[in-house]
């Protein structure tokens, strides 16, 4: 993925947009694509190219670009070749038996992932190995595991209290 912040390029958050206004309050943002890009679409989906991409990218709100960033995470097997790759390169080969796909299934949520400029890959012979574009993919990991830890402690508290017969709020000795 292409973080840029010069004119027609990805809006990250404290950035004022052309329109001169914060993505947070409200501005737009733009996303720039890479050289291998097959649309102008974010994150690979949408309608074919057709020229006038930088204009609609630019109207585009950034919780809209949000929700495509995350429709593109929403899938089992492409979360975890981005935990794989969050810990070093791979080649393909290395992946599959960890992913536990079918080959073919596996190098389509590659093709995906490698649309979205969330990874990036190198050959070397007839090897392709992978890598992450960005150390912040493995970060936003890190975070997404810290959120549900929490939300899996409070449901196993409540759990727990539950089997006791004790209400939540309710802490007698």
């Amino acid at each position: 993925m292409v973080w840029d912040r010069s004119p027609g390029g990805f809006g990250v958050p404290g950035d004022a947009g052309e329109d001169g206004r914060r993505a947070e309050d409200g501005g737009t943002a733009t996303f720039r694509r890479g050289p291998d890009a097959e649309d102008a679409r974010p994150w690979g989906r949408g309608r074919p190219s057709g020229g006038g991409e930088s204009e609609d990218m630019m109207s585009t709100p950034l919780y809209q670009l949000k929700a495509e960033f995350f429709k593109t995470l929403g899938h089992p097997a492409r979360i975890r070749v981005l935990e794989l790759l969050s810990e070093r390169e791979h080649a393909v080969a290395e992946m599959l038996p960890e992913v536990g796909i079918e080959p073919a299934h596996l190098s389509q949520q590659l093709a995906v992932l490698r649309r979205a400029n969330l990874v990036v890959s190198r050959k070397e012979g007839s090897t392709v190995y992978y890598s992450l574009t960005s150390p912040k993919v493995a970060e936003l990991l890190r975070v997404a595991r810290s959120i549900l830890s929490g939300l899996l402690a409070e449901q196993q508290e409540l759990l727990a209290a539950l089997q006791a017969g004790t209400p939540r709020g309710d802490r007698r000795a």
